[in-house]
């Protein structure tokens, strides 16, 4: 196989240099509504992986990326806590043979961080891709969840643009007796 970024022989999709070189997190906390979000990149730093989910070895991508970034967050976050957490992936619905949150969930999960596949789906299939704002608002997602109540969530989604996505699957799930800590996103689009 060849890495997918240098195009080097490689055992994986991402090879060790490459994860050096461009996987290296800037972390940064952002407030949407109530719901903090947690994301590790810009969106301009990682951008050319973030496009992979549009191609037949996207999956692959995003289950590295889950592992290496999300799964490397959670094992430190869940030595912290007593109970378990649930990892939500933002609206898992599968399109080209796969669902790029459902990779990054699914890839994410530690003993204390179990994921609850394809609990929360948007009714709305409207693209909000290079969309406004006034676009995301005049057509919500309307989300619903079928997932565990009175229990404690993590929000998993690929990017955070305006963030309207992300707080209005925190209002779906919080109106069903679940409790959402925070959301995590690989990119922030807007630094």
């Amino acid at each position: 196989m060849r890495c997918f970024s240098c195009h080097k022989i490689s055992l994986c999709i991402i090879c060790k240099e490459c994860e050096r070189r461009y996987f290296v997190p800037s972390i940064t906390k952002r407030r949407v509504g109530s719901l903090d979000v947690i994301s590790f990149f810009s969106y301009d730093e990682i951008e050319r992986f973030l496009h992979s989910k549009h191609k037949p070895e996207g999956w692959r991508i995003y289950r590295k990326m889950g592992k290496m970034i999300f799964g490397d967050f959670l094992k430190s976050f869940c030595k912290e806590i007593d109970d378990r957490v649930y990892l939500v992936g933002v609206d898992e619905k599968v399109t080209d043979g796969y669902s790029h949150t459902a990779s990054l969930t699914h890839s994410s999960k530690q003993q204390k961080a179990i994921p609850l596949h394809a609990s929360l789906l948007a009714k709305n299939r409207v693209s909000y891709s290079g969309k406004s704002l006034d676009f995301r608002l005049k057509n919500p997602r309307e989300f619903t969840y079928s997932g565990k109540s009175g229990v404690d969530i993590i929000l998993i989604d690929d990017i955070i643009t305006t963030g309207t996505t992300l707080q209005e699957a925190y209002v779906t799930i919080r109106s069903k007796g679940a409790d959402v800590l925070f959301a995590l996103t690989l990119a922030d689009a807007s630094r």
